[in-house]
Parts: structure tokens; C-alpha cells; sequence
């Protein structure tokens, strides 16, 4: 757990935050800039585009297209809702931010995420039923279904994020006011309490330990059980194909679970072998990196989608 430093004075809640983005990394926020602008304009786009194709595209309104659409839908929000304040500062230095507004962006962040990972565990039912049981796939997975379980997970995330801000809200003295982070951390902002955040450090390990820890044993199960599904199949031929199935929604797990867990674990219990440097830049990669991949990996490797952006740039390139 995170462990409040001692304070030698304290001062009450201050107005203002100053984010100092990547301490340490002074000299490499050009470079940082470089790095952090591409991914950001990635997601922007490539996103924008799933979204665009999806909604215009009738044969497209089916209950695995629709949840990739909520899932590029969570990333555009989530890549926002870090990146700008990230960019600014890299770009223009520390910043300060009104309590107010660090109170909002550490609920979308935290909120978004904990959609993020019950959209992908979702995609993973709804892959383990259309390998496992495809004769009964139409009947158990529908688009009023998929519209339920996306409200259900915004619902979800809503419910349990809130605390975080309302037990930040009740601290009232702190030991500083400079935040040695890139965007509005929960744990970022608890260091600096003067006082008792046994609360908020609880808190945070049950919800990561519920969310992203419940969400994992049950995408695990899910291709558990897709490959007892694929390893009945009678041929080579057909194996390969329903793996192929599933290989685009594997390789994004891996991109969103595989950094998010090694910030996780770097922040609660390396927190003094890895430098704190490498655990901010590690955190912004986990929340920028899924969102600019997502749209390549699905657009490369999903057929209809592929075909359908071909058009729609072959189009508008033939008409100028």
C-alpha cells in the first residue's frame, strides 16, 4: 500500500494542483511529446473511423461489431480524457489544475478503464459462444442484449468509481500541492494527504483486485473454454479458422492487461526499486497504447471492417 509521508507542516486544501508531468524526463519532453502526439492522434482517428464505419454500415449492426463500436467508443474517451492535459504538459511545463477539475478527470479516468476492461471481457463471452455454441449464437447474443450489457457496464463503472473522488473530497489538509504525476491520479493525489488515507489506499486495491482481477479469471475462462471448442473441431482447417477468430480480441488484451499490469504492480509493491520516473511514463503508455492499437488491430485483421474503410477512402479519394 501507499504510505502517506510525514509532514513536517501542513496547509488546507489548495485551491489549485500543479501537475509536473514526467519528473526527472525534463530533457526528453520533446521526445516525449513525439511519442505521446502520435498515439493520441492514432486513437483519434483510427477510433472515429471504427465508430464512422460501424454506425454507417447496416450490415455491420450485428452484436460483435456493436461491441467493438462501445469499445472504440471507451477508447476515444479514455485517450482524452489523459492525452490533452499530458501534451500541455510536455509542451508548456507544469500546470496548475483547479481541484474541481482533478476531481472529474480522476473519475473519467478510473471510470473509463473499468469499462475498458468489462468491454473486453464481454468480447471474450461473446467470442466463447459464437466458437462454442454458433447454432445458438443468434438467440443468446442480440443487439438489445448488447445494448443491456453496455449500460450495465457504464452503470457499473459509475457505482464504483465514485468514491474515489468523494473520499479525496473529504481530506482537508495536505502536505503539498505539487503532483509528480502527468494527468489526476488517485494515488497521485493521496500521497500529498496529511492525515489517515488507510480509506482511499483499501479502497483502491479492493476495486483493482474486483474490476480488472474479476475480468481476467473470466476472460480466462472464456478461452478456456473456446479451446476445448477449437480443439474438437475436426480439421486442421477449421481450428485455424476459429482461432483466427479470436486472435484480434487476444492481441488486444495483451496490449490493454499487460501494461496495466505491470504498472500496478510496479506502484504497489516496486515502488523502491523502480523509479518513480519509469512508473509515470509506464502508467500513461498503459492508458495511450490500447487505444492508438486497438483500431490498427481490428482493422487489419477483421475482414468486413478492412473492406468497408478500403471503400470509404476509396470513395472519397475518387472524388476529388
Amino acid at each position: 500500500m501507499v504510505e502517506t509521508p510525514q509532514c513536517n507542516s501542513s496547509f488546507l486544501r489548495p485551491t489549485f494542483f500543479t501537475l509536473m508531468g514526467i519528473p526527472g524526463l525534463g530533457g526528453a519532453r520533446a521526445w516525449l511529446t513525439f511519442m505521446f502526439g502520435p498515439m493520441y492522434l492514432l486513437a483519434l482517428l483510427g477510433n472515429g473511423a471504427l465508430l464512422t464505419v460501424v454506425r454507417t454500415d447496416p450490415t455491420l449492426h450485428q452484436p460483435m461489431f456493436l461491441l467493438l463500436a462501445t469499445l472504440a467508443a471507451t477508447d476515444l474517451g479514455l485517450a482524452t480524457s489523459v492525452a490533452p492535459e499530458l501534451l500541455a504538459v510536455l509542451g508548456l511545463g507544469p500546470r496548475p489544475v483547479p481541484y474541481a477539475a482533478y476531481l472529474v478527470q480522476m473519475f473519467f479516468v478510473h471510470a473509463l478503464t473499468a469499462v475498458e476492461s468489462g468491454v473486453l471481457f464481454a468480447m471474450a463471452c461473446d467470442h466463447a459462444v459464437a466458437v462454442g455454441r454458433p447454432l445458438h449464437y443468434p438467440v443468446l447474443v442480440t443487439k438489445a442484449r448488447v445494448g443491456y450489457a453496455a449500460l450495465a457496464l457504464a452503470l457499473k463503472a459509475v457505482a464504483i468509481v465514485v468514491p474515489f473522488p468523494l473520499l479525496v473530497a473529504r481530506f482537508e489538509h495536505f502536505c503539498a500541492k505539487t503532483i509528480r504525476h502527468a494527468y489526476c491520479a488517485h494515488m497521485a493525489v493521496v500521497e500529498l494527504v496529511a492525515g489517515n488515507t488507510r480509506a482511499n489506499n483499501l479502497y483502491g486495491l479492493a476495486l483493482s483486485l474486483a474490476v480488472s482481477g474479476v475480468d481476467i479469471l473470466g476472460i480466462t475462462g472464456s478461452y478456456g473454454l473456446i479451446a476445448q471448442a477449437v480443439l474438437r473441431l475436426p480439421t486442421r482447417e477449421a481450428r485455424a479458422k476459429a482461432f483466427g477468430t479470436c486472435s484480434s480480441h487476444i492481441c488486444v488484451i495483451l496490449a490493454f492487461y499487460v501494461p496495466g499490469l505491470f504498472s500496478y504492480l510496479t506502484h504497489r509493491f516496486g515502488r523502491h526499486t523502480v523509479p518513480k520516473p519509469v512508473h509515470i511514463l509506464l502508467s500513461n503508455v498503459y492508458l495511450l497504447l490500447p487505444p492508438a492499437l486497438n483500431p490498427l488491430i481490428y482493422g487489419a485483421r477483421t475482414k468486413q471492417i478492412r473492406d468497408r474503410l478500403l471503400e470509404m477512402f476509396t470513395f472519397r479519394k475518387g472524388q476529388f
